[in-house]
């Protein structure tokens, strides 16, 4: 039996300056002060990985403080497969809209490598990205190539940087996150992924983030090197880092990528094998009752 720690109906919402009960709208603008602000208070945060509005409400309604979307959680959603190029921006701001409606949290969004080859291009997704509604967006330095996966550090730089001057011209701090995509790409070289991150800093990156780093000595390597809030990505196999770990070391954002979809996905295969291999239900047992769930929304 799953046992809820939260009431349903009486979620306290307590985000410095917001009260989230409040049925009002929050501006895009208080949406991006806000997430601005969890980056510069002292600690860490965990922002999770939706990939639609029900999942959103639901770590919102858990006490969540702000949400990103999952580039994977997304295409899987939608019979894809990640970093392919299947999924289309527009797809990408439509998702993101849908979960930025179905709560008052501030979204930031995977924004791969700006869906686009040139600089017109990234400034354009960006644009288009806070119009949708999001106050925050990461850009990767992957290609997409398979034979050349990673941009060379002064295109991946410039690209940074045309990212960042786009965000600089909105009425609101849209925060850009550089990403350095080596260890993704079997490229486990730490000393290029620091001098990457450290070149996506000076070209103004509000957050770094170089997904796929596990072990508690390579991030302390990069934070010692930086001086910028740092996301790490965690819900990765092989290893057994805590939040209260991450936040000794100095880490800002803790963000899970696909892995809560990858949960889900693992539930909804083990429930329709145990039907088709041994013709039970059990897995009803441990399943989320329907009047929990259904009031949640």
């Amino acid at each position: 039996m799953w046992v809820w720690d939260f009431e349903i109906d009486s979620f306290k919402w307590q985000l410095d300056h917001f009260d989230m009960n409040d049925n009002s709208v929050v501006s895009q603008s208080d949406k991006a002060q806000l997430f601005k602000s969890l980056h510069e208070r002292p600690g860490c945060f965990v922002i999770p990985n939706p990939w639609d509005a029900g999942t959103a409400k639901i770590l919102a309604a858990m006490g969540f403080e702000a949400l990103a979307t999952t580039s994977a959680g997304l295409a899987f959603s939608l019979a894809k497969s990640d970093s392919s190029g299947s999924v289309t921006l527009q797809e990408v701001l439509d998702n993101a809209k849908e979960i930025i409606a179905a709560t008052h949290l501030p979204v930031s969004a995977d924004l791969e490598s700006g869906y686009s080859v040139s600089a017109e291009g990234i400034a354009k997704t960006i644009a288009l990205a806070a119009e949708a509604g999001l106050v925050a967006g990461s850009i990767e330095d992957a290609t997409g190539i398979a034979n050349a996966p990673i941009y060379e550090l002064a295109e991946a730089t410039e690209r940074i940087r045309v990212a960042v001057e786009a965000a600089r011209k909105l009425s609101f701090p849209f925060l850009i996150t550089g990403r350095a995509e080596n260890f993704l790409y079997g490229r486990t070289d730490l000393k290029d992924t620091i001098k990457r991150l450290q070149h996506f800093q000076e070209a103004g990156a509000d957050v770094l983030f170089a997904p796929g780093l596990r072990h508690k000595q390579d991030i302390e390597s990069v934070l010692k090197e930086i001086d910028r809030p740092l996301n790490v990505i965690m819900g990765l196999a092989g290893t057994d880092l805590t939040v209260d770990d991450l936040f000794a070391m100095g880490v800002k954002r803790i963000s899970l990528g696909s892995s809560l979809s990858r949960a889900a996905f693992r539930a909804f295969i083990s429930a329709a094998k145990e039907i088709k291999t041994k013709g039970t239900f059990q897995f009803a047992n441990s399943a989320i009752p329907y009047k929990d769930l259904n009031g949640m929304f």
